[in-house]
């Protein structure tokens, strides 16, 4: 069993603990559209929609698309979206769509900068492209994981593309990012293992788990912030009118 598939069995055997501080993930950021989509009443284009969690959290007059590529959304997730496709060559026309979600997929595809200058293309000016990417994370959906960005990275691409940054910043603490490493390093190898190995350190992981997770949580009350550290970015892209 490869480590990705050993994380992917933990986190259904163990799903009922997901929010609690026992499970690996505690201490990762929740999905949230963010206030600017919530309060978005035109087009939103949801690229990657997988479940389609997005529209549930959009106004009841937002013209919502679910878009994704098919060996995600059936292969992976079982989902339909409204519209199949590659996100390198989106099918809608130049400057019709308000507003653009792309939540933990540019390090799924294998010319980001591409998706990007599609995302700008198809916005109207003004509109504004809400992204998220993984920074220190372990790698996942193997063979469709390519990179990461730091804010530099996010940054030069954003310019490429002719969008500017409205907000960049990381979804959790160095602490909290910590700890999710340490607890995903500890989980996915014990999900591997066999026999009397895995009940030992099963048992072993649950304290294990609980004490880092606690104490990140704890030491974060006081201790000084450090940007440089985090497990993903969330960034807001405008299109200039």
């Amino acid at each position: 069993m490869s480590d990705a598939s050993s994380a992917s069995s933990l986190r259904g055997q163990f799903r009922w603990l997901a929010r609690t501080p026992l499970h690996p993930q505690w201490l990762l950021a929740t999905q949230d559209p963010g206030p600017r989509l919530r309060q978005c009443r035109g087009t939103v284009l949801d690229i990657g929609a997988a479940n389609r969690w997005l529209a549930l959290h959009l106004p009841e007059d937002t013209r919502y698309i679910a878009f994704d590529y098919p060996t995600t959304a059936v292969g992976m997730y079982g989902c339909r979206p409204d519209v199949f496709g590659d996100a390198h060559r989106l099918p809608f026309a130049d400057a019709t769509i308000d507003a653009v979600a792309c939540f933990e997929v540019l390090e799924h595809t294998r010319d980001p900068d591409a998706v990007l200058a599609e995302i700008a293309r198809v916005l109207k000016p003004g509109g504004f492209a809400e992204l998220s990417m993984p920074f220190l994370y372990p790698v996942h959906d193997v063979p469709y994981d390519f990179q990461r960005w730091t804010v530099h990275g996010w940054e030069r691409s954003g310019s490429r593309c002719g969008l500017e940054v409205e907000r960049l910043q990381p979804t959790n603490s160095a602490l909290q990012a910590s700890a999710v490493l340490a607890c995903l390093a500890l989980a996915a190898p014990a999900a591997g293992a066999h026999g009397l190995r895995r009940l030992l350190l099963l048992a072993l992981l649950g304290p294990l788990v609980l004490a880092i997770n606690l104490a990140a949580t704890m030491l974060g009350w006081f201790w000084p912030e450090w940007p440089a550290l985090t497990t993903s970015y969330r960034v807001t892209l405008r299109k200039p009118q």
